[in-house]
Protein backbone atom coordinates (compact mmCIF):
# COMPACT_ATOMS: atom_id res chain seq x y z
CA UNK A 1 0.00 0.00 0.00
CA UNK A 2 1.28 3.46 -0.93
CA UNK A 3 1.20 5.26 2.42
CA UNK A 4 1.45 8.71 0.90
CA UNK A 5 -1.42 8.06 -1.49
CA UNK A 6 -3.56 6.68 1.34
CA UNK A 7 -2.94 9.80 3.42
CA UNK A 8 -3.95 12.08 0.57
CA UNK A 9 -7.04 9.95 -0.05
CA UNK A 10 -7.97 10.17 3.63
CA UNK A 11 -7.45 13.93 3.64
CA UNK A 12 -9.62 14.36 0.55
CA UNK A 13 -12.40 12.26 2.04
CA UNK A 14 -12.30 14.15 5.33
CA UNK A 15 -12.41 17.54 3.61
CA UNK A 16 -15.34 16.48 1.42
CA UNK A 17 -16.98 15.02 4.50
CA UNK A 18 -16.51 18.20 6.53
CA UNK A 19 -18.08 20.30 3.76
CA UNK A 20 -20.97 17.82 3.56
CA UNK A 21 -21.55 18.00 7.30
CA UNK A 22 -21.52 21.79 7.13
CA UNK A 23 -24.01 21.67 4.26
CA UNK A 24 -26.32 19.36 6.20
CA UNK A 25 -26.19 21.46 9.36
CA UNK A 26 -27.00 24.66 7.45
CA UNK A 27 -29.57 23.10 5.13
CA UNK A 28 -27.59 23.84 1.97
CA UNK A 29 -28.72 21.16 -0.50
CA UNK A 30 -26.62 22.71 -3.28
CA UNK A 31 -23.40 22.49 -1.26
CA UNK A 32 -24.23 18.94 -0.21
CA UNK A 33 -24.85 17.92 -3.84
CA UNK A 34 -21.39 19.23 -4.67
CA UNK A 35 -19.45 17.70 -1.78
CA UNK A 36 -21.13 14.46 -0.73
CA UNK A 37 -20.51 12.52 -3.98
CA UNK A 38 -16.77 13.20 -3.55
CA UNK A 39 -16.30 11.51 -0.17
CA UNK A 40 -16.03 7.90 -1.26
CA UNK A 41 -14.27 8.51 -4.62
CA UNK A 42 -11.62 10.43 -2.67
CA UNK A 43 -11.07 7.36 -0.48
CA UNK A 44 -10.93 5.16 -3.57
CA UNK A 45 -7.95 7.07 -4.93
CA UNK A 46 -5.83 5.47 -2.21
CA UNK A 47 -6.59 1.94 -3.39
CA UNK A 48 -4.79 -0.37 -5.80
CA UNK A 49 -7.13 -1.08 -8.75
CA UNK A 50 -5.51 -4.46 -9.42
CA UNK A 51 -5.60 -5.61 -5.79
CA UNK A 52 -8.73 -3.96 -4.44
CA UNK A 53 -11.33 -4.74 -7.10
CA UNK A 54 -13.98 -6.00 -4.66
CA UNK A 55 -13.51 -3.02 -2.38
CA UNK A 56 -13.66 -0.60 -5.31
CA UNK A 57 -16.90 -2.21 -6.49
CA UNK A 58 -18.35 -1.73 -3.01
CA UNK A 59 -17.24 1.90 -2.97
CA UNK A 60 -18.83 2.51 -6.36
CA UNK A 61 -22.12 1.27 -4.90
CA UNK A 62 -21.59 3.49 -1.84
CA UNK A 63 -21.13 6.52 -4.09
CA UNK A 64 -24.46 5.77 -5.76
CA UNK A 65 -26.01 5.48 -2.31
CA UNK A 66 -24.50 8.78 -1.20
CA UNK A 67 -25.99 10.57 -4.20
CA UNK A 68 -29.39 9.02 -3.66
CA UNK A 69 -29.42 9.93 0.03
CA UNK A 70 -28.64 13.62 -0.41
CA UNK A 71 -32.33 14.05 0.34
CA UNK A 72 -32.84 11.60 3.23
CA UNK A 73 -36.57 12.30 3.37
CA UNK A 74 -37.38 11.00 -0.12
CA UNK A 75 -38.74 7.48 0.47
CA UNK A 76 -37.97 6.17 -3.01
CA UNK A 77 -34.42 7.52 -2.93
CA UNK A 78 -33.98 6.13 0.58
CA UNK A 79 -34.95 2.64 -0.55
CA UNK A 80 -32.68 2.70 -3.60
CA UNK A 81 -29.91 4.14 -1.46
CA UNK A 82 -30.33 1.30 1.02
CA UNK A 83 -30.05 -1.20 -1.84
CA UNK A 84 -26.84 0.44 -3.03
CA UNK A 85 -25.39 0.38 0.46
CA UNK A 86 -26.42 -3.27 0.82
CA UNK A 87 -24.10 -4.00 -2.11
CA UNK A 88 -21.33 -2.10 -0.35
CA UNK A 89 -21.93 -3.94 2.94
CA UNK A 90 -21.93 -7.22 1.02
CA UNK A 91 -18.49 -6.44 -0.39
CA UNK A 92 -17.21 -5.57 3.08
CA UNK A 93 -18.65 -8.81 4.47
CA UNK A 94 -16.97 -10.81 1.72
CA UNK A 95 -13.61 -9.17 2.43
CA UNK A 96 -13.96 -9.72 6.17
CA UNK A 97 -14.75 -13.40 5.67
CA UNK A 98 -11.88 -13.75 3.21
CA UNK A 99 -9.61 -12.18 5.82
CA UNK A 100 -10.58 -14.81 8.38
CA UNK A 101 -13.29 -13.02 10.37
CA UNK A 102 -15.98 -15.27 11.81
CA UNK A 103 -19.08 -14.30 13.80
CA UNK A 104 -18.96 -14.59 17.56
CA UNK A 105 -22.10 -14.86 19.67
CA UNK A 106 -20.93 -12.11 22.01
CA UNK A 107 -20.68 -9.74 19.05
CA UNK A 108 -23.78 -10.92 17.21
CA UNK A 109 -26.36 -10.70 20.01
CA UNK A 110 -26.39 -6.89 20.55
CA UNK A 111 -26.21 -6.15 16.82
CA UNK A 112 -29.02 -8.45 15.77
CA UNK A 113 -31.08 -7.39 18.80
CA UNK A 114 -30.72 -3.79 17.64
CA UNK A 115 -31.68 -4.83 14.13
CA UNK A 116 -34.79 -6.64 15.41
CA UNK A 117 -35.85 -3.61 17.47
CA UNK A 118 -35.38 -1.26 14.51
CA UNK A 119 -37.29 -3.64 12.26
CA UNK A 120 -40.23 -3.70 14.66
CA UNK A 121 -40.27 0.10 14.95
CA UNK A 122 -40.11 0.57 11.18
CA UNK A 123 -42.88 -1.94 10.57
CA UNK A 124 -45.14 -0.03 12.94
CA UNK A 125 -44.16 3.56 12.12
CA UNK A 126 -42.77 3.52 8.55
CA UNK A 127 -44.30 0.50 6.78
CA UNK A 128 -43.70 1.93 3.30
CA UNK A 129 -39.92 1.55 3.65
CA UNK A 130 -39.73 -1.07 6.39
CA UNK A 131 -39.00 -4.16 4.30
CA UNK A 132 -36.15 -2.58 2.33
CA UNK A 133 -34.53 -0.96 5.35
CA UNK A 134 -34.92 -4.12 7.43
CA UNK A 135 -33.15 -6.21 4.79
CA UNK A 136 -30.36 -3.67 4.63
CA UNK A 137 -30.17 -3.67 8.43
CA UNK A 138 -29.68 -7.43 8.50
CA UNK A 139 -26.72 -7.12 6.11
CA UNK A 140 -25.30 -4.25 8.18
CA UNK A 141 -25.63 -6.32 11.36
CA UNK A 142 -23.65 -9.11 9.69
CA UNK A 143 -20.88 -6.78 8.56
CA UNK A 144 -20.74 -5.13 11.96
CA UNK A 145 -20.61 -8.50 13.74
CA UNK A 146 -17.70 -9.67 11.59
CA UNK A 147 -15.82 -6.40 12.04
CA UNK A 148 -16.20 -6.54 15.83
CA UNK A 149 -13.42 -9.07 16.38
CA UNK A 150 -11.19 -7.37 18.95
CA UNK A 151 -7.42 -7.02 18.51
CA UNK A 152 -6.96 -9.59 21.28
CA UNK A 153 -8.79 -12.05 19.01
CA UNK A 154 -6.76 -11.15 15.94
CA UNK A 155 -8.94 -8.28 14.76
CA UNK A 156 -8.19 -4.72 13.71
CA UNK A 157 -9.16 -1.82 15.95
CA UNK A 158 -10.09 0.24 12.88
CA UNK A 159 -12.63 -2.39 11.87
CA UNK A 160 -14.12 -2.53 15.35
CA UNK A 161 -14.56 1.24 15.60
CA UNK A 162 -15.62 1.61 11.98
CA UNK A 163 -18.28 -1.08 12.31
CA UNK A 164 -19.69 0.54 15.44
CA UNK A 165 -19.73 4.00 13.83
CA UNK A 166 -21.51 2.71 10.73
CA UNK A 167 -24.15 1.07 12.91
CA UNK A 168 -24.58 4.27 14.94
CA UNK A 169 -24.90 6.33 11.76
CA UNK A 170 -27.60 4.10 10.31
CA UNK A 171 -29.42 3.80 13.63
CA UNK A 172 -29.57 7.59 13.74
CA UNK A 173 -31.11 7.63 10.25
CA UNK A 174 -33.97 5.53 11.60
CA UNK A 175 -34.27 7.63 14.76
CA UNK A 176 -34.32 10.86 12.76
CA UNK A 177 -37.16 9.58 10.60
CA UNK A 178 -39.19 8.21 13.48
CA UNK A 179 -38.75 10.70 16.29
CA UNK A 180 -37.53 14.12 15.12
CA UNK A 181 -39.90 16.70 13.69
CA UNK A 182 -38.30 20.07 14.47
CA UNK A 183 -36.16 21.24 11.53
CA UNK A 184 -33.18 22.30 13.64
CA UNK A 185 -33.07 18.94 15.38
CA UNK A 186 -33.30 17.11 12.07
CA UNK A 187 -30.42 19.11 10.61
CA UNK A 188 -28.29 18.47 13.69
CA UNK A 189 -29.05 14.76 13.51
CA UNK A 190 -28.15 14.67 9.81
CA UNK A 191 -24.82 16.33 10.60
CA UNK A 192 -24.06 13.65 13.21
CA UNK A 193 -25.19 10.91 10.81
CA UNK A 194 -22.80 12.17 8.15
CA UNK A 195 -19.91 12.70 10.59
CA UNK A 196 -20.11 9.14 11.90
CA UNK A 197 -20.57 7.80 8.36
CA UNK A 198 -17.44 9.52 7.03
CA UNK A 199 -15.35 8.37 9.99
CA UNK A 200 -16.64 4.81 9.57
CA UNK A 201 -15.83 4.73 5.86
CA UNK A 202 -12.29 6.00 6.39
CA UNK A 203 -11.57 3.43 9.10
CA UNK A 204 -13.19 0.48 7.32
CA UNK A 205 -11.73 1.16 3.88
CA UNK A 206 -8.19 1.63 5.15
CA UNK A 207 -8.40 -1.50 7.29
CA UNK A 208 -9.91 -3.64 4.52
CA UNK A 209 -7.39 -2.39 1.97
CA UNK A 210 -4.47 -3.28 4.23
CA UNK A 211 -5.91 -6.64 5.27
Amino acid sequence: MNVGRVRWARAGALVAGAVTVLAASTGSAALQRMAKPLIVPALATGLNPARDRVLLAGLAAATVGDILLIDPDDDSALEWGARAFAVMQGSYTYLLLRGGARPAVVDAIPRYAGWAAATALLARRQPAVASTLSLYGAILATTSTLSARSPSRGGDRRLVIGGVLFTVSDALIVSRRLFLTEEGHRRAAEAVILSTYVAAQVLLVEALASG
